[in-house]
Protein backbone atom coordinates (compact mmCIF):
# COMPACT_ATOMS: atom_id res chain seq x y z
CA UNK A 1 0.00 0.00 0.00
CA UNK A 2 1.35 3.54 -0.84
CA UNK A 3 0.22 6.46 0.93
CA UNK A 4 0.55 9.95 1.31
CA UNK A 5 -0.18 11.43 4.57
CA UNK A 6 -0.34 15.32 4.19
CA UNK A 7 0.04 16.73 7.72
CA UNK A 8 0.94 19.91 8.99
CA UNK A 9 1.38 18.78 13.35
CA UNK A 10 4.80 17.17 13.42
CA UNK A 11 3.32 14.61 16.72
CA UNK A 12 0.43 13.48 14.55
CA UNK A 13 2.22 13.47 11.22
CA UNK A 14 5.21 10.88 13.17
CA UNK A 15 2.78 8.65 15.15
CA UNK A 16 1.00 8.19 11.63
CA UNK A 17 3.70 7.40 9.93
CA UNK A 18 5.16 4.90 11.87
CA UNK A 19 1.87 3.04 13.09
CA UNK A 20 1.10 2.93 8.69
CA UNK A 21 4.78 1.71 8.39
CA UNK A 22 4.63 -1.11 10.67
CA UNK A 23 1.93 -2.66 8.94
CA UNK A 24 4.36 -3.13 5.89
CA UNK A 25 3.00 0.22 4.20
CA UNK A 26 4.79 3.10 2.20
CA UNK A 27 4.69 6.24 3.62
CA UNK A 28 5.29 9.53 2.01
CA UNK A 29 4.69 12.15 4.51
CA UNK A 30 4.28 16.05 3.85
CA UNK A 31 3.84 19.41 5.75
CA UNK A 32 2.10 21.06 3.70
CA UNK A 33 -0.54 21.63 1.02
CA UNK A 34 2.05 22.49 -1.56
CA UNK A 35 4.66 19.68 -0.69
CA UNK A 36 2.22 17.41 -0.76
CA UNK A 37 0.33 18.15 -3.80
CA UNK A 38 3.34 18.27 -5.85
CA UNK A 39 4.21 14.49 -4.44
CA UNK A 40 0.56 13.53 -5.45
CA UNK A 41 1.30 14.67 -8.58
CA UNK A 42 4.44 12.60 -8.97
CA UNK A 43 3.74 9.13 -7.42
CA UNK A 44 1.56 6.41 -8.06
CA UNK A 45 -0.77 6.25 -5.01
CA UNK A 46 -3.15 3.94 -3.52
CA UNK A 47 -4.60 6.52 -0.66
CA UNK A 48 -3.90 10.37 0.39
CA UNK A 49 -4.85 11.00 3.81
CA UNK A 50 -4.98 14.80 3.80
CA UNK A 51 -5.71 17.12 6.88
CA UNK A 52 -7.64 20.05 6.17
CA UNK A 53 -6.16 23.25 8.20
CA UNK A 54 -2.48 23.42 6.49
CA UNK A 55 -0.34 26.07 6.20
CA UNK A 56 -0.31 27.81 3.06
CA UNK A 57 -2.30 26.11 0.30
CA UNK A 58 -4.95 24.52 2.79
CA UNK A 59 -6.68 20.58 2.33
CA UNK A 60 -9.47 21.88 0.51
CA UNK A 61 -7.42 23.69 -2.32
CA UNK A 62 -5.63 20.91 -2.66
CA UNK A 63 -8.24 18.53 -3.23
CA UNK A 64 -9.73 20.52 -5.30
CA UNK A 65 -6.75 21.51 -7.27
CA UNK A 66 -5.70 17.35 -7.57
CA UNK A 67 -9.39 16.73 -8.41
CA UNK A 68 -9.15 19.49 -11.33
CA UNK A 69 -5.88 17.91 -12.43
CA UNK A 70 -7.36 14.59 -12.70
CA UNK A 71 -6.07 13.13 -9.70
CA UNK A 72 -8.42 10.51 -8.78
CA UNK A 73 -6.54 8.24 -6.05
CA UNK A 74 -8.70 7.92 -2.96
CA UNK A 75 -9.26 10.36 -0.65
CA UNK A 76 -9.27 10.23 3.68
CA UNK A 77 -9.75 13.44 4.89
CA UNK A 78 -8.63 13.85 8.40
CA UNK A 79 -9.34 16.76 10.39
CA UNK A 80 -10.07 18.19 13.42
CA UNK A 81 -12.65 20.46 11.73
CA UNK A 82 -15.67 18.27 12.92
CA UNK A 83 -19.17 19.78 12.07
CA UNK A 84 -21.11 18.27 9.58
CA UNK A 85 -21.03 21.37 6.85
CA UNK A 86 -17.20 20.54 6.68
CA UNK A 87 -18.17 16.95 6.44
CA UNK A 88 -20.17 18.14 3.34
CA UNK A 89 -17.56 20.38 2.28
CA UNK A 90 -14.95 18.02 2.31
CA UNK A 91 -17.31 15.87 0.03
CA UNK A 92 -18.69 18.10 -2.19
CA UNK A 93 -14.82 18.96 -3.07
CA UNK A 94 -13.74 15.36 -3.80
CA UNK A 95 -13.03 13.46 -1.13
CA UNK A 96 -14.29 9.71 -0.30
CA UNK A 97 -14.40 9.70 3.47
CA UNK A 98 -13.77 11.76 6.60
CA UNK A 99 -12.65 11.24 9.70
CA UNK A 100 -12.73 13.58 12.64
CA UNK A 101 -9.52 14.10 15.09
CA UNK A 102 -9.33 12.18 17.06
CA UNK A 103 -9.47 8.81 15.83
CA UNK A 104 -8.44 5.54 16.46
CA UNK A 105 -5.83 4.24 14.50
CA UNK A 106 -7.75 0.49 13.87
CA UNK A 107 -10.90 2.51 12.33
CA UNK A 108 -8.11 4.65 10.27
CA UNK A 109 -6.44 1.17 9.14
CA UNK A 110 -10.41 -0.32 8.52
CA UNK A 111 -11.19 3.05 6.53
CA UNK A 112 -8.30 3.22 4.40
CA UNK A 113 -8.74 -0.63 3.02
CA UNK A 114 -12.71 -0.24 2.44
CA UNK A 115 -11.59 2.46 -0.09
CA UNK A 116 -9.04 1.30 -2.11
CA UNK A 117 -11.05 -2.21 -1.94
CA UNK A 118 -13.97 0.15 -3.47
CA UNK A 119 -11.45 1.70 -5.31
CA UNK A 120 -10.20 -1.76 -7.10
CA UNK A 121 -13.73 -3.45 -7.24
CA UNK A 122 -14.03 -0.55 -9.52
CA UNK A 123 -11.54 -0.87 -11.94
CA UNK A 124 -11.90 -4.55 -12.02
CA UNK A 125 -15.89 -4.38 -13.41
CA UNK A 126 -16.74 -3.17 -16.63
CA UNK A 127 -19.64 -1.63 -17.48
CA UNK A 128 -21.79 -3.35 -19.84
CA UNK A 129 -23.09 -1.48 -23.00
CA UNK A 130 -25.11 -3.30 -25.79
CA UNK A 131 -24.40 -3.15 -28.88
CA UNK A 132 -21.22 -1.28 -28.64
CA UNK A 133 -17.72 -2.18 -29.85
CA UNK A 134 -15.91 -2.30 -26.43
CA UNK A 135 -13.18 0.20 -26.72
CA UNK A 136 -15.96 2.56 -28.34
CA UNK A 137 -16.76 5.76 -26.83
CA UNK A 138 -20.42 5.77 -25.69
CA UNK A 139 -22.17 9.46 -26.04
CA UNK A 140 -25.80 10.26 -24.63
CA UNK A 141 -27.15 13.92 -24.94
CA UNK A 142 -23.84 15.05 -25.62
CA UNK A 143 -21.65 13.50 -22.69
CA UNK A 144 -19.58 10.49 -24.28
CA UNK A 145 -18.16 8.01 -21.73
CA UNK A 146 -14.52 6.79 -23.06
CA UNK A 147 -14.41 2.89 -21.60
CA UNK A 148 -10.77 2.68 -21.84
CA UNK A 149 -9.81 5.85 -19.97
CA UNK A 150 -12.72 5.72 -17.80
CA UNK A 151 -13.34 9.40 -18.60
CA UNK A 152 -16.51 10.85 -19.22
CA UNK A 153 -16.41 14.68 -21.90
CA UNK A 154 -19.10 17.03 -22.04
CA UNK A 155 -18.25 19.25 -25.59
CA UNK A 156 -14.73 18.14 -25.27
CA UNK A 157 -13.84 18.87 -22.11
CA UNK A 158 -13.06 15.89 -19.55
CA UNK A 159 -15.81 16.17 -16.65
CA UNK A 160 -14.54 16.70 -13.44
CA UNK A 161 -15.80 13.72 -11.32
CA UNK A 162 -14.27 12.13 -7.88
CA UNK A 163 -14.46 8.32 -8.03
CA UNK A 164 -18.00 7.81 -6.67
CA UNK A 165 -19.32 10.37 -8.79
CA UNK A 166 -17.53 8.60 -11.60
CA UNK A 167 -18.73 5.63 -10.71
CA UNK A 168 -22.28 6.18 -10.03
CA UNK A 169 -22.77 8.33 -13.76
CA UNK A 170 -21.31 4.59 -15.09
CA UNK A 171 -24.29 2.91 -13.41
CA UNK A 172 -26.73 5.65 -14.51
CA UNK A 173 -25.50 5.46 -18.23
CA UNK A 174 -25.38 1.81 -18.25
CA UNK A 175 -29.14 1.96 -18.00
CA UNK A 176 -30.16 5.47 -19.13
CA UNK A 177 -33.84 5.84 -19.37
CA UNK A 178 -34.58 3.49 -16.70
CA UNK A 179 -34.84 3.77 -13.10
CA UNK A 180 -31.46 2.33 -10.93
CA UNK A 181 -32.56 1.86 -7.50
CA UNK A 182 -30.52 3.20 -3.99
CA UNK A 183 -29.53 -0.13 -3.09
CA UNK A 184 -28.38 -1.04 -6.62
CA UNK A 185 -26.49 2.73 -6.44
CA UNK A 186 -25.09 1.62 -2.92
CA UNK A 187 -23.50 -1.28 -4.13
CA UNK A 188 -21.88 0.11 -7.32
CA UNK A 189 -20.79 3.86 -5.66
CA UNK A 190 -19.62 2.16 -1.97
CA UNK A 191 -19.46 -1.31 -2.87
CA UNK A 192 -18.34 -3.42 0.54
CA UNK A 193 -18.41 -0.17 2.54
CA UNK A 194 -20.13 -0.22 6.29
CA UNK A 195 -21.86 3.49 5.23
CA UNK A 196 -25.72 4.86 5.85
CA UNK A 197 -28.34 4.39 2.95
CA UNK A 198 -28.13 8.20 3.00
CA UNK A 199 -24.40 8.97 2.35
CA UNK A 200 -25.87 8.14 -1.50
CA UNK A 201 -27.62 11.12 -1.96
CA UNK A 202 -24.66 13.18 -1.11
CA UNK A 203 -23.28 11.51 -4.09
CA UNK A 204 -26.48 12.47 -5.99
CA UNK A 205 -26.56 16.25 -5.49
CA UNK A 206 -22.82 16.64 -6.22
CA UNK A 207 -23.47 14.74 -9.44
CA UNK A 208 -26.59 16.67 -10.46
CA UNK A 209 -24.95 20.03 -10.15
CA UNK A 210 -21.92 19.11 -12.22
CA UNK A 211 -24.87 17.83 -15.04
CA UNK A 212 -26.60 20.60 -14.52
CA UNK A 213 -25.17 22.38 -17.90
CA UNK A 214 -24.82 19.36 -20.15
CA UNK A 215 -27.39 17.62 -21.73
CA UNK A 216 -28.09 14.92 -19.22
CA UNK A 217 -30.53 15.44 -15.96
CA UNK A 218 -30.49 13.67 -13.00
CA UNK A 219 -34.03 12.52 -11.89
CA UNK A 220 -35.30 11.54 -8.08
CA UNK A 221 -38.06 8.90 -8.71
CA UNK A 222 -39.59 8.41 -5.35
CA UNK A 223 -39.60 4.70 -4.02
CA UNK A 224 -38.13 3.67 -7.10
CA UNK A 225 -34.19 5.37 -7.28
CA UNK A 226 -32.95 7.75 -9.78
CA UNK A 227 -33.33 8.66 -13.36
CA UNK A 228 -30.66 9.29 -15.93
CA UNK A 229 -32.56 11.43 -19.21
CA UNK A 230 -32.17 13.69 -21.90
CA UNK A 231 -32.36 17.46 -20.03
Amino acid sequence: MKVLLIEDDAAMRTTLSRSLQRLGWQVQACVDGDEGLAFWQRLSLDIVLLDLSLPGRDGLEVLKQARHSGLNTPVLILTARGTVGDRILGLNTGADDYLPKPFDLDELEARIRALVRARDRSSASEPVFQDKPANSRHEMCGISYEKESGAFYFEGQALELSPRESKMLVALFERAGQAVSKEQLLERVFAGEDIQSDAIEVVVYRLRKKLADTGLKLVTLRGLGYLLKSA
